[in-house]
């Protein structure tokens, strides 16, 4: 059994008369105190983050206090260690000052020194621990803007619901389109909370088979059905003690639906012909594409079950609303790429950053990814704003000298002007500022055509 963080001393000493004077000692000064006879298993009890001060004698059968210092400063070097020691172990307990221990009080000693002594070792353990925390803060904070690159006002917003979010209890409810990333949000979710030594299981419910999907999740017994030879763990039980993430929330029957809000509301589960209730400490971290408003009023999702789970919802910005993050974005990746290929860094032309900032992104961050990584390749690739628009716009990593470069420039803003409404010929020419005639010419010589554009008419043409 660990150790409560309310336990401010653990005292131990292999004589009960004066474990329990000292014991008595520290409790008349309003400290939580812990006894122990002896000190072999000690560490295991103990979290690296305990707030409190362990008070140990040396002379003790089994576990001397020398080898319990050793043994707790393996596992966390900053935690204050007061030893007692008799007359004769003076030079032993001056060894072990050097190896780390916080004080030594050589008996008798005075109620007065060991309680000045603990107060001072629980003090500079608050210092320690606060330090560790905001070190901590500061990683999360470095970590969220490596996994989550940007500087629009939405993303920053965005990294700091995760990390109010991150350290506390509470299911998440993550919605964003498709591509937008929100396996990357539940894992930073995951890896900034104190589950982060625990299992991070991710399941797709659209993925899974009807005929199997209770299974999976649930787990079932020997003969629960036809073929269920032995025992199988589910997707929930296995997560124990961490983070399931259950992606595309939305495509799950309504049967099992039910069975989910059971789970979210009593955190137990039961294996399908089984009887046994199993309890489970674990976050729920869903995520959808859909409005599961609309969607329960609909009748394809319950109620119950979108209310239990909207307690927290974390939306993704779509890519094109966050402006030049695209642009952080797009290099960030292809910058990854050429590394992991082994290939020279590229760096963004200007017609190529227009391109970027006028495309809307449908398939939001993995569109990117895979676009960054055919650019890091050298490669040509198409980015149409809309299936309907043929007017594709094209980069590459491999521009010529400059006149190349302003030909590819204004192909992309042509193209890009194409792709927004224009009721005709006229008034995409003075979106662009030119001459009709200089405009035909250069969507002939661009191989591009007005008849292509969002909306046109040709009344005026």
């Amino acid at each position: 059994m660990s150790i409560d963080n309310q336990i401010q001393v653990v005292l131990i000493d292999d004589d009960p008369h004066l474990r329990q004077a000292l014991c008595q000692t520290l409790d008349l000064a309003g400290l939580k105190v812990l006894t122990l006879g002896e000190a072999t298993g000690l560490t295991a009890r103990l979290s690296r983050d305990w707030p409190g001060v362990v008070v140990s004698d040396i002379r003790m059968p089994g576990m001397d206090g020398l080898e319990l210092l050793a043994e707790l400063h393996g596992q966390d070097p900053e935690l204050p260690v007061l030893l007692i020691t008799g007359h004769g172990d003076v030079p032993l307990a001056v060894q072990a000052m050097r190896a780390g221990a916080y004080d030594f009080l050589e008996k008798p000693f005075a109620s007065d020194a060991l309680l000045d002594s603990v107060r001072r070792a629980l003090a500079l353990r608050r210092l320690v621990l606060d330090n560790r925390s905001l070190r901590l803060a500061l990683s999360d904070r470095q970590q969220l803007s490596t996994r989550l690159v940007g500087h629009s006002p939405q993303m920053l917003r965005l990294r700091e619901q995760i990390g109010a979010l991150a350290a506390t209890r509470a299911d998440v409810l993550i919605l964003g389109e498709t591509g937008a990333g929100k396996e990357v949000v539940a894992r930073a979710l995951h890896d900034l909370s104190s589950r982060r030594s625990g299992p991070f299981v991710a399941i797709n419910a659209g993925a899974l088979a009807e005929s199997v999907v209770e299974s999976e999740l649930f787990g079932h017994e020997p003969g629960a059905f036809t073929g269920a030879q032995k025992r199988r763990i589910g997707k929930f039980e296995f997560a124990n003690g961490g983070t399931l993430f259950l992606d595309e929330i939305e495509s799950m029957s309504l049967d099992v639906q039910v069975k989910l809000l059971r789970l979210l509301q009593e955190r137990v589960v039961e294996r399908l012909g089984g009887n046994q209730l199993i309890p489970l400490d674990i976050r729920i971290i869903a995520a959808t594409k859909e409005d599961l408003r609309q969607a329960a009023d609909q009748g394809r999702f319950r109620a119950d079950l979108y209310y239990r789970l909207n307690v927290a919802p974390l939306r993704i910005p779509p890519l094109r609303e966050r402006g030049e993050d695209a642009l952080m974005l797009f290099q960030h990746f292809a910058d990854e790429a050429s590394s992991r290929h082994g290939l020279p860094l590229h760096e963004l032309q200007p017609g190529q950053r227009a391109l970027l900032l006028r495309h809307s992104w449908p398939g939001n961050v993995r569109e990117l990814q895979n676009a960054a990584e055919r650019f890091a390749l050298g490669l040509e690739l198409a980015l149409d704003s809309t299936q309907d628009n043929p007017a594709a716009s094209v980069l590459t990593s491999t521009p010529g000298g400059l006149s190349e470069q302003v030909e590819q420039f204004e192909k992309s803003l042509i193209a890009a002007e194409l792709t927004r409404p224009h009721s005709s010929l006229r008034s995409l020419a003075e979106a662009l500022g030119l001459p009709r005639k200089t405009l035909h010419d250069k969507l002939r010589k661009h191989g591009l055509n007005f008849a292509d554009s969002a909306s046109h008419s040709t009344d005026d043409e």
